[in-house]
């Protein structure tokens, strides 16, 4: 007797809900802030990712040489000043600003692999978006916040070229799993002294582990399915979605109300990197 083959979601609804995901998972982790700080919470997230990626994919460091190793190091040091610096960006700015600007780290990537004129455009656009998220010498936007945020786009660009070089020394997702616990000993000494006591509270450990769950694990399996099955053109103009996205999930969960020039300027950086997008893959975060 065979059985009806169940329906398989999109991928489209794959990408989405990995969007989605990330960025909600963004606005949970910015409600422990309070209780354990945003470097006490990073460390929390990194920490149960690490975790959950070492029992998934059992990596055996002894099986690779020094060069592999150096690289796994230098993917996990790349995913700790990623994760840190956009943490300590909202601390300081909106969820849906601080994904926007730092969104421009694989816009650069998308931009810089592709010898298109029109690509200039994208530049431009997403140069009109940033000044107007920034705000300069209007003094609404921390600008602590804004340098970090985009010190994370600079961390999350070095994050895909690095990732590229680490899949292909490991197999499957055995690199991150060791850049990852690499990241979360990195953080552990700032995370300690931002969150303290907080860190052994239940209720923090619990909600630190939706949030890895949220920002890691759930987002990364949909997308690996999306990519079976979509273009990664299309992949990467559906994830230029994201700040949009993280906007809409800083008002609803965290009562970020935006005004019309940030909206603008998310509008300008979202364009950009559709546009750009359609000619290279742009990766989506294991940090944000």
């Amino acid at each position: 007797m065979t059985h009806p083959q169940r329906p398989r979601l999109p991928p489209t609804a794959l990408v989405l809900g990995a969007v989605v995901s990330v960025q909600v998972g963004a606005a949970v982790a910015k409600s422990l802030f309070d209780d354990a700080g945003p470097a006490g919470t990073v460390l929390l997230r990194v920490g149960f990712a690490a975790l959950v990626l070492w029992v998934l994919w059992q990596p055996r460091p002894a099986a690779h040489g020094r060069a592999d190793l150096r690289l796994a190091a230098i993917f996990g040091v790349t995913l700790a000043g990623m994760n840190l610096a956009f943490y300590e960006a909202l601390d300081r700015i909106p969820l849906g600003v601080a994904v926007t600007l730092e969104f421009v780290g694989p816009l650069g990537v998308a931009v810089g692999a592709s010898r298109r004129a029109l690509d200039l455009l994208w530049v431009v656009l997403a140069g009109a978006g940033i000044l107007a998220l920034a705000d300069l010498g209007g003094g609404s936007v921390d600008a602590t916040g804004v340098g970090l945020a985009l010190l994370a786009g600079c961390f999350w660009a070095a994050y895909i070229l690095v990732n590229e070089r680490v899949g292909r020394a490991f197999a499957g997702g055995g690199g991150l799993a060791l850049a990852m616990a690499v990241a979360a000993a990195l953080l552990a000494p700032v995370g300690v002294a931002d969150g303290g006591g907080a860190l052994l509270d239940p209720r923090v450990l619990a909600i630190g582990a939706a949030v890895a769950m949220l920002s890691s694990a759930i987002p990364y399996s949909l997308e690996l399915e999306a990519l079976r099955r979509i273009p990664s053109g299309v992949f990467g103009v559906l994830m230029s979605l994201e700040p949009a996205v993280a906007a809409l999930a800083g008002l609803a969960l965290l009562g970020e109300v935006l005004g019309f020039r940030e909206w603008a300027g998310i509008a300008l950086v979202v364009a950009a990197s559709a546009g750009a997008a359609r000619g290279a893959r742009i990766t989506g975060p294991v940090e944000g």
